[in-house]
């Protein structure tokens, strides 16, 4: 990681959960980290325990909508102005709503596609553009997928939600593959986790507790910290070594 010491990563959805574990690895390894959501108390107060950590790196927190894309561009300008551009963009940002695909409110699926693919997509085009008009060829890309990308489980509730999973793992690899067409040495990768025990099932589930409960109670679920090594693992890579697909599970974990 010593490489990417002073660097600048972008990490949608820094807040909670698994985004707030990639933040504080990538600061605790020197880099600045421009943390984005929509709630951004929480990422200045990870950043002020980053600091009385003594991580050498910075979080610089950002408030962003990313359902809004005017809000997304004004952060990659402001990024621009303040910091030169970003090194390496981390697409965490996602979201699950119980709608099924036979009784499901459009206004859900809408709200999955804006979070789980549209922005995923626009965070991605503005990181790139960022990196080749600063002549970054080293850059990375990386989508933290979901194993929900790779098979669908029979439960409704998470049907398609599924497919904007399974839209990341086409996406990445049509990236993979423009960016090897342009020449470039800028990696990307899909990091897909199987069960993680942070904020998303009680999101998910905000209307039934049990359930919620439930999702982490079958077997040791993974925790955010297990899907922030994979990232460093990842940018640790020796640079001609591209990681395509991380796919991680629970031991106990069936599907």
């Amino acid at each position: 990681m010593d490489r990417w010491r002073g660097r600048v990563a972008l990490v949608t959805g820094a807040s909670v959960g698994i985004g707030a574990a990639i933040a504080t690895e990538l600061v605790r390894y020197g880099m600045k980290v421009v943390g984005c959501a929509r709630d951004v108390g929480k990422i200045q107060k990870l950043s002020a325990e980053c600091q009385s950590a003594g991580h050498s790196g910075v979080l610089v927190p950002y408030k962003c909508d990313l359902t809004n894309e005017e809000e997304i561009l004004s952060m990659f300008a402001a990024i621009k102005e303040q910091h030169k551009g970003v090194d390496v963009c981390i697409n965490n940002a996602g979201l699950a709503h119980p709608e099924s695909l036979l009784n499901g409110k459009t206004s859900g699926w809408k709200n999955m596609l804006d979070v789980n693919v549209l922005a995923l997509c626009i965070c991605t085009r503005e990181a790139y553009q960022s990196m080749k008009e600063r002549n970054v060829d080293d850059g990375h890309i990386i989508n933290i997928n979901s194993m929900s990308g790779h098979r669908v489980v029979p439960s409704a509730d998470v049907h398609f939600y599924s497919s904007t999973k399974y839209a990341v793992t086409a996406l990445t690899e049509g990236l993979r593959q423009e960016l090897r067409e342009a020449n470039t040495h800028i990696r990307a990768t899909s990091i897909s986790p199987g069960v993680v025990e942070t904020e998303f099932a009680p999101r998910l589930y905000k209307d039934n507790a049990d359930k919620a409960a439930g999702s982490y109670t079958k077997f040791k679920p993974l925790d955010a910290i297990d899907v922030a090594n994979s990232v460093t693992y990842v940018l640790s890579a020796p640079p001609h070594v591209q990681i395509g697909d991380v796919l991680m599970r629970a031991v106990e974990q069936v599907s």
